[in-house]
């Protein structure tokens, strides 16, 4: 049985998640309709324009792990567990197809003073090394997250699984990134903050839905994982087994 007290934060959570995603799509049009008489160079507006696009697919990403792992997933029919999971690794290789592309615009274009040591280094960018960084972070926290959940069906899952987690880390540096790195962060601003306050309210329900019997069937799946033939031996009173 849950706890009493999740159930207030949990609908607080959904109401955050709703609004503000609401809100995001609302900002984000604003945003797009006032970015058409833009004057920067193109090679800019293009490397800002992937990033952007990076960043919500990012967010999506974020958003359907958070759902496939949520106790009350369980109890949707449609989409099907495969779908959602189809869904979230499709959003796992755009997000990485626009990233990199993100990356190589900024680091051949000498307009943007970023560079290859910078685009891939941290403090290397001569743009705004500490925001610029941020995003370094993030890239290879990112691609030590894919590669790990690429290699789930090879390792133990209490390997690759907590190193997953940190895909959440990093939808906090890439938000920190586009915050301060970005020269359209004015006319972005209320899109950046509906779509964090849309996914902290999706984590808030995520983790106040849990209870310690939603803990010991996830540590039961990993351990099915890491030992596929392997189960646990019932014991008698006296602690034998049988």
């Amino acid at each position: 049985m849950s706890e009493p007290r999740s159930a207030p934060v949990a609908v607080l959570g959904i109401v955050l998640a709703v609004v503000a995603g609401v809100a995001a799509v609302g900002f984000a049009g604003w945003a797009a309709i006032a970015a058409i008489g833009g004057t920067s160079p193109v090679p800019w507006v293009f490397a800002r324009a992937s990033g952007v696009t990076s960043y919500v697919l990012l967010v999506a990403l974020v958003a359907t792990g958070l759902v496939l792992s949520h106790p009350w997933s369980r109890g949707l029919r449609r989409p099907s567990a495969r779908t959602r999971l189809g869904l979230h690794v499709s959003l796992a290789t755009f997000t990485l197809v626009f990233t990199v592309l993100h990356v190589v615009v900024l680091a051949t274009d000498p307009w943007a003073q970023v560079g290859w040591r910078g685009a891939v280094l941290p403090m290397a960018s001569t743009y705004r090394p500490v925001a610029v960084t941020l995003g370094v972070i993030a890239l290879w926290a990112g691609l030590v997250t894919g590669v790990t959940a690429r290699l789930a069906g090879s390792i133990a899952a209490r390997v690759w699984w907590p190193v997953h987690k940190v895909a959440a880390a990093s939808l906090v540096l890439v938000w920190g990134h586009s915050v301060l790195a970005g020269t359209d962060v004015v006319g972005l601003r209320g899109f950046y903050l509906a779509t964090g306050f849309a996914v902290l309210g999706l984590a808030v329900t995520r983790y106040a839905a849990r209870n310690p019997a939603d803990r010991v069937a996830e540590l039961s799946r990993m351990l099915d994982q890491d030992h596929p033939g392997a189960r646990v031996a019932p014991q008698r009173r006296d602690g034998a087994t049988r």
